[in-house]
Order: C-alpha cells, then structure tokens, then sequence
C-alpha cells in the first residue's frame, strides 16, 4: 500500500475552492457554465447535464458506438458560458454535442471526449454550433433570445450569425 501511487484526477470545482490538494492542475470553474437540453422543437436548461445527470440520461447505459443505438431519439447538448463586460452580461461560449438515447431499451450513444472538449470549447469562449441542423439552431436562437433579450443583444456577433 505504501507503494501505491496517487493518481491525479480532473476534477469540476466551483468558485469555492482554487486548489486540488497542494497542486492547481486538473480542475476547470464552471460558475458561469450553464447546459441546455435541445431535443426537436424544445430547448430547455439542465443543469444535470453538467454531471450526466440529466433527466434523460438517468438510467441509461451509454455505449460509445452509435450503431448500436439505431432506434433512439437525438438529443443536443449545448454548453452555454456566460461572461460580463461594459455592456453587461452576455452568452461568451456556446458548443453543441449530439446525444442519442433509446428510453425503451435504456441505451443511448454519446460520445464522451466529443462532450468535454465541447464544454471545455464553450468555456473558452468559443462558439462551436456548426453540426446544428437549420431547426436545431432557430430553436437554441429563440431560447437564447428569450430567456435573456439583454444577453443575447450584448452577445458576440459570431453567434449570432452563426444561429440565423
């Protein structure tokens, strides 16, 4: 046992803490880090999704083969961190990621490295929707607007033209 090494892990931690042990590396601050759920025509925030927690994906055995999920229903992930500046807030990093889960069988595909470097993306500020199909966008667009008309108006031009 007094062989045995520490592993270092990655580690999600709020604005409470700024430190893992004695060592700042592998952890990430997602105070200003939100999730959306896009499924059809609905857009709505879970924060479960954060910790893959959601409601959809309780119960559900992942597999990182999409064949194997043929049957299922899409789902977006969309990572959503949000910033401050002169004008107020704003929506600073907006990143997409698909989902399939089949609820009758209780399996469902992700990709999961595709996940975090997508949350990793929207935390960098980064707008990453292009995978988004023409519906997918005008739903995220219209939750974005309407959740928050101030932070959609002080958002980047990019995401903007992006969504349209």
């Amino acid at each position: 046992m007094a062989n045995q090494k520490k592993n270092a892990q990655f580690n999600i931690i709020s604005n409470k803490s700024t430190t893992h042990g004695t060592y700042y590396t592998g952890t990430l601050n997602i105070s200003n880090l939100s999730s959306i759920l896009l499924t059809g025509e609905q857009a709505k925030i879970d924060l479960g999704l954060i910790h893959a927690k959601s409601a959809v994906e309780r119960g559900i055995k992942f597999t990182p083969h999409q064949d194997e999920v043929p049957d299922g229903e899409d789902y977006w992930v969309v990572w959503v961190a949000v910033d401050r500046n002169e004008s107020g807030p704003f929506y600073a990093g907006v990143a997409a990621c698909p989902m399939r889960i089949n609820k009758e069988k209780r399996i469902g595909w992700k990709n999961l490295p595709f996940h975090v470097n997508r949350m990793d993306d929207a935390l960098k500020r980064r707008i990453r929707v292009d995978e988004l199909g023409k519906q997918e966008k005008a739903v995220l667009r219209d939750f974005l607007v309407n959740h928050n008309e101030e932070m959609w108006k002080n958002s980047p031009d990019e995401l903007k033209v992006k969504l349209s």
